[in-house]
């Protein structure tokens, strides 16, 4: 698979894995040795970017990735995040943030433990915590780096000031928040040109809008207990309903191009800027290989005017997130 750059200096597969749904997210987690199949698939056909968090689990899905890539580790970039409230003994959630300088050092010593390194590769602020300047988180992670303990620094879903604030202490490598056909909002809000202006790169995390925008998802789909699209405004009937235009223009495009909408969706996504690089996740092996395929697949200058076209005529219903969650972001 071809490379591509984060910020300064961190190459990485132009497509990543994200390891959420492996354990959190959508349901019940898969069995261990299938999800193990399912991160090694990756590393076979060329992923080097794997992506994991503390409160997946919380800590589960760190302790499985560490397993998963332990006969590989130095072939990997492991990308992880700090930022909620848990505790770190047994593993509950207070439903706050905790970005504290200390907490943060203190849940870095237990992730490199769990993901078996001497070293995480990126370490995202996975929310900004508004109880904590910007310039102490910051300066929390310089140390780290200066430490050996991590090698770049990340945020995800901050404000165009947080990130400027942050860039200024800790030079930033890469930004994560949602991005894909059906969530724009960081060409509006100024966060894709700060990280073409600074050199920061760009990770969108659920590129194919948690699965809407693969087809397989319809009105008529069950959503599993505890799966958040159970409780996402975007996926209710009435919602998933009206959204089905923009799957429509996707089947479209891929049935042109011999490919599928989820490949046309994360193509898209990879002919926006060379610095981009998303990390969908998939919990089975013949999904994972179709999302990896859309590194192959080419959009013309006149496909993606057409579609950006045909998209600019459609309205997106829901919002992305339950408004507890949004209410964390952009701060």
């Amino acid at each position: 698979m071809q490379k591509r750059k984060l910020g300064q200096g961190l190459e990485v597969s132009a497509l990543g894995y994200g390891c959420m749904g492996l354990s959190a997210g959508y349901g019940p987690a898969a069995p261990r040795d299938e999800a193990v199949a399912v991160i090694r698939a990756a590393f076979d056909a060329g992923v080097t970017l794997f992506d994991t968090a503390e409160v997946y689990g919380p800590f589960a899905n760190e302790a499985l990735l560490g397993v998963a890539v332990a006969p590989f580790r130095h072939e990997v970039v492991i990308a992880t995040k700090f930022g909620f409230d848990v505790d770190m003994e047994t593993g509950v959630r207070s439903g706050g943030l905790n970005s504290r300088p200390d907490h943060i050092k203190a849940v870095v010593e237990a992730q490199l433990k769990r993901l078996r390194t001497d070293r995480i590769d990126l370490l995202y602020q996975h929310r900004v915590d508004p109880g904590v300047p910007m310039e102490d988180v910051a300066g929390a992670v310089k140390d780290l780096i200066a430490e050996g303990k991590v090698a770049h620094f990340g945020l995800s879903e901050p404000s165009l000031e947080s990130l400027k604030r942050a860039h200024a202490v800790q030079p930033v490598t890469a930004l994560q928040n949602e991005y894909s056909l059906w969530t724009r909002d960081v060409e509006d809000n100024g966060i894709l040109a700060a990280c073409e202006a600074l050199g920061v790169g760009f990770v969108p995390f659920s590129p194919l809008g948690a699965g809407f925008l693969t087809g397989k998802i319809d009105v008529t789909t069950p959503l599993a207990e505890g799966d958040f699209r159970s409780i996402s405004p975007r996926f209710t009937q009435e919602a998933r309903a009206a959204n089905m235009a923009l799957v429509d223009l996707l089947k479209a495009i891929a049935a042109e191009k011999g490919a599928t909408p989820a490949q046309i969706a994360l193509a898209w996504l990879l002919a926006q800027k060379p610095w981009i690089v998303p990390i969908p996740g998939t919990t089975k092996l013949p999904r994972l290989a179709e999302n990896l395929g859309a590194a192959d697949v080419e959009l013309s200058g006149a496909d993606l005017t057409r579609i950006a076209a045909a998209a600019a005529r459609i309205t997106i219903h829901g919002a992305r997130l339950p408004e507890d969650v949004l209410s964390k972001t952009n701060r």
